[in-house]
């Protein structure tokens, strides 16, 4: 198998503000839209794809429902607590400040207006 590219679909009540968010604060800029769809990219990360809840075109139907509960974007990056000062001051609710794991990791958390949770990671 050659995969040639990678993306996360996620199904969220309001495709706009999630788009907003990711852009605003990730970085990521629109490859395509059209109604209940918003296709984004990043150079460096998997494109995100959200998706209208409730579209009839998703299938299986049977599974869908919003994303949000449960689920973590996480991206490393070199300065976890630079990148949180940045977001922080820009407006994004904070989930979890910048915090050290005992096996290295330093994270800080963000929600996005769906209540998807954007994680940021640095290994110390």
């Amino acid at each position: 198998m050659n995969i040639i590219q990678t993306a996360l679909s996620l199904n969220v009540n309001d495709v706009a503000a999630s788009a907003s968010f990711a852009k605003t604060h990730f970085g990521f800029e629109e490859a395509m839209s059209a109604e209940g769809f918003v296709s984004l990219q990043h150079p460096e990360a998997p494109n995100i794809i959200f998706l209208k809840t409730g579209l009839v075109t998703f299938r299986p139907q049977e599974i869908a429902g919003s994303a949000g509960q449960g689920t973590l974007l996480v991206f490393v990056v070199e300065d976890v607590d630079a990148e949180f000062a940045r977001i922080d001051a820009a407006g994004a609710r904070v989930i979890t400040p910048p915090e050290t794991e005992p096996w290295g990791e330093r994270y800080c958390q963000f929600a996005d207006p769906n209540g998807l949770v954007w994680q940021l990671v640095q290994w110390v």
